[in-house]
């Protein structure tokens, strides 16, 4: 049994999961100052303190970038009204959040490939993604700004607000400096095999249910872009674990059954090649495939954050139930 205190920040932390989501909606990120662009800044000096090729010096640097800031968060939270907590889980939902972002990123692409602009749909694809833009044509960034709006919508939305409603606002922080560490030193490269180890593995494990959660929402929700959900279950049970992401796959094989197109293929990361098995059927990603998967993406967030208040509100509400029952308050 909670304790009535308990129980308002339990309702505080659903409120200010659902206020963080509006305001990632309504509220553009500043273009200087994002926390999560500090807490970036920050971990870029640390780790030209820390570099070593090593897996131990990775597993030392992951540690001490990630646990002040989720500390942060648990002394943000600590001895808070219910009125504070709910605000300081709203500004970090906000904070961390990335959907509305990637939502617009996706669109300004689409919009320079509908003015037959390639080479400024080639300078804005690495705000999406790491692959090399040079060289590739329409249907190539398509393709790539399809496959970033599925996996992304995991790692940048989903994901923060799972956590939030597991940990509340420590849980929200420390999920996002996971998820940076894994974006600046995480990839495979000579500089980052073992280095970067840590950082790519704890991210493995962050996104593990979040991305699980994200596929299954892109399925039930295949109608909102003309989609049939037992084609996207379908596409996804079958091709969900060919990726070699443990993650990514399962994300953009139910956006490719929800979305009716087939994703996959050649990638170029600098001097890098990686072939990636197909996934899904139907034809490859046109220009007008973007605006529909960014729909998509943006159903799953909403749904998403849903879900996630609702389960921070759950264990008090049921509590709540029985304590009503059994004539306490």
């Amino acid at each position: 049994m909670t304790s009535p205190h308990r129980r308002r920040i339990a309702a505080a932390t659903a409120i200010g999961l659902l206020a963080g989501a509006v305001l990632d909606r309504v509220v553009p990120d500043p273009r200087r100052g994002h926390p999560v662009a500090v807490f970036g800044a920050a971990a870029g000096r640390l780790e030209r303190r820390m570099y070593a090729p090593n897996r131990a010096r990775g597993v030392a640097f992951a540690l001490l970038a990630v646990a002040p800031v989720a500390a942060l968060g648990a002394l943000a939270g600590h001895r808070a009204s219910p009125m504070r907590h709910a605000v300081v889980t709203a500004a970090a939902t906000w904070a961390v959040v990335g959907g509305s972002m990637l939502g617009r990123e996706a669109g300004l692409i689409a919009d320079a490939l509908e003015a037959g602009d390639i080479e400024e749909a080639r300078r804005r694809l690495p705000h999406l993604c790491g692959r090399d833009p040079r060289g590739l044509d329409e249907k190539a960034i398509a393709r790539a700004a399809v496959e970033s709006v599925a996996e992304n919508t995991s790692d940048a939305a989903v994901a923060p607000l799972v956590w939030g409603a597991v940990l509340g606002v420590p849980g929200l922080l420390g999920h996002r400096a996971v998820n940076t560490l894994d974006a600046m030193v995480g990839h495979r490269s000579p500089r980052y095999e073992d280095f970067g180890w840590a950082a790519a593995r704890i991210d493995d494990v962050a996104n593990w249910a979040p991305a699980r959660v994200t596929a299954v929402l892109a399925c039930a929700l295949a109608p909102v872009v003309s989609g049939d959900p037992r084609a996207a279950r379908r596409i996804r049970a079958r091709d969900g674990a060919r990726h070699p992401s443990p993650n990514a796959g399962h994300c953009e094989a139910a956006f490719a059954g929800a979305l009716g197109l087939r994703l996959g293929g050649m990638n170029v990361y600098g001097r890098r090649v990686e072939h990636r098995p197909e996934l899904g059927e139907g034809p490859r990603p046109e220009v007008h495939d973007i605006r529909r998967a960014v729909r998509l993406a943006r159903a799953v967030t909403a749904a998403a954050a849903a879900l996630a208040a609702a389960a921070a509100a759950a264990p008090a509400v049921l509590d709540s139930r029985n304590c009503c029952r059994e004539g306490r308050v």
